[in-house]
């Protein structure tokens, strides 16, 4: 089993920014990848970020890039999402997941809200 608390949610003003942390039960090398999901009310989940383990490669979602960046700290086995220029819209819960095994095996966190406000 794999654990992951996340932190770093909150309320920020249009504009503004956050950090959001996740820190996993195992090393980052144990997971095909790590990332960083959201969910606002009424709509589906989406994927916001999301970084390869091995080299470490990065995708995002169109309507965060050149805003939001993932990276990672390998000796705290903590991935985290810097969100810069927040919008409104970008309200949401943000869970953090990662993939292991050949048949990436889906985990969680527990998820954390993120509310900007205009």
């Amino acid at each position: 089993q794999v654990q992951l608390v996340e932190s770093g949610g909150g309320l920020v003003q249009a504009g503004g920014s956050l950090r959001l942390s996740c820190a996993a039960s195992r090393s980052i090398f144990s997971f095909y990848d790590m990332g960083w999901y959201r969910q606002a009310p009424g709509k589906e989940r989406e994927l916001v970020a999301r970084m390869i383990s091995d080299g470490g490669s990065t995708n995002y979602a169109d309507s965060v890039k050149g805003r939001f960046t993932i990276s990672r700290d390998i000796a705290k086995n903590t991935v985290y999402l810097q969100m810069n220029s927040l919008k409104p819209e970008d309200t949401a819960v943000y869970y953090c997941n990662v993939r292991q095994g050949l048949i990436r095996t889906n985990y969680w966190g527990q998820g954390t809200q993120v509310t900007v406000s205009s």
